[in-house]
C-alpha cells in the first residue's frame, strides 16, 4: 500500500487519540507525525511521568518498583486525557491497567499499533532503557509480554499494523482508520 499524503490535513478528531502497543511498536514516531498531520500537540506519557517524578522510568522501577510506577502512570494519563485533543503515546504496560483502559474508552480513541516479534525485537534489542527487558533473555521476555498483552490490546478501538514499511505509510493507515472509525461513530 502506497501512502499518498494529502494536501490538506484531515479534520482533527474531537477527543484525544491514544496510541497503545508494545515497546518498539512505533508509538512515539507515529504519534509525532500523526499529531503533525492533525495539527494537534503530541504528548509522550513516559516523558510526562519522568518530568512529574523528576527521574527516569528505569530509576522509578529501581527505587520504587513497578507498582509505584503504574500508579504514577495512571495519574499522569488521567490528567493528560482531560486536556484538549492531542495525540498521546502511552507506555507498553499502560493499557494493561483496567482503570486506564476505562479512562481511555470514555475520554479518547485508542489505536493499537500492532507489530510482530521480529519487528519489535529489531527496534528494541540495542536499547538499554527498557526496564522490563533487563533480563537474561530479553527476546523471550518480549515474546511473553506479547502473549499477555496482545489479547488486551485487541480491545482498542482501532488496530493498525506497524511494520518495517515507511513510517509515513503507517501514519496514513492510522489516519484512514481514524476517519472510518469517526464516520461509523457519527452514524451510531
Amino acid at each position: 500500500m502506497t501512502a499518498n499524503p494529502r494536501s490538506e490535513p484531515p479534520a482533527a478528531p474531537p477527543k484525544p487519540i491514544v496510541l497503545v502497543g508494545m515497546m518498539g511498536a512505533g508509538k512515539t514516531a507515529v504519534g509525532r507525525r500523526l499529531a503533525a498531520r492533525f495539527g494537534l500537540p503530541f504528548v509522550d506519557a513516559d516523558e510526562e511521568i519522568e518530568t512529574a517524578a523528576g527521574c527516569s522510568i528505569a530509576d522509578i522501577f529501581a527505587r520504587h518498583g513497578e507498582a509505584a510506577f503504574r500508579d504514577g502512570e495512571r495519574r499522569v494519563i488521567r490528567r493528560l486525557l482531560k486536556t484538549p485533543a492531542c495525540v498521546l503515546a502511552t507506555g507498553g504496560g499502560a493499557f494493561m491497567d483496567e482503570r486506564v483502559r476505562q479512562m481511555i474508552k470514555e475520554l479518547a480513541i485508542s489505536v493499537w499499533l500492532k507489530a510482530d516479534i521480529e519487528t519489535l525485537w529489531h527496534r528494541v534489542r540495542r536499547r538499554s532503557h527498557r526496564p522490563l527487558l533487563n533480563t537474561e533473555n530479553p527476546k523471550e521476555t518480549l515474546e511473553r509480554l506479547m502473549q499477555t498483552r496482545y489479547p488486551v490490546y485487541a480491545g482498542a478501538d482501532i488496530t493498525v499494523e506497524s511494520s518495517e514499511s515507511p513510517l509515513d505509510e503507517t501514519v496514513e493507515r492510522v489516519v484512514q482508520c481514524l476517519e472510518r472509525f469517526l464516520a461509523t461513530d457519527a452514524r451510531s
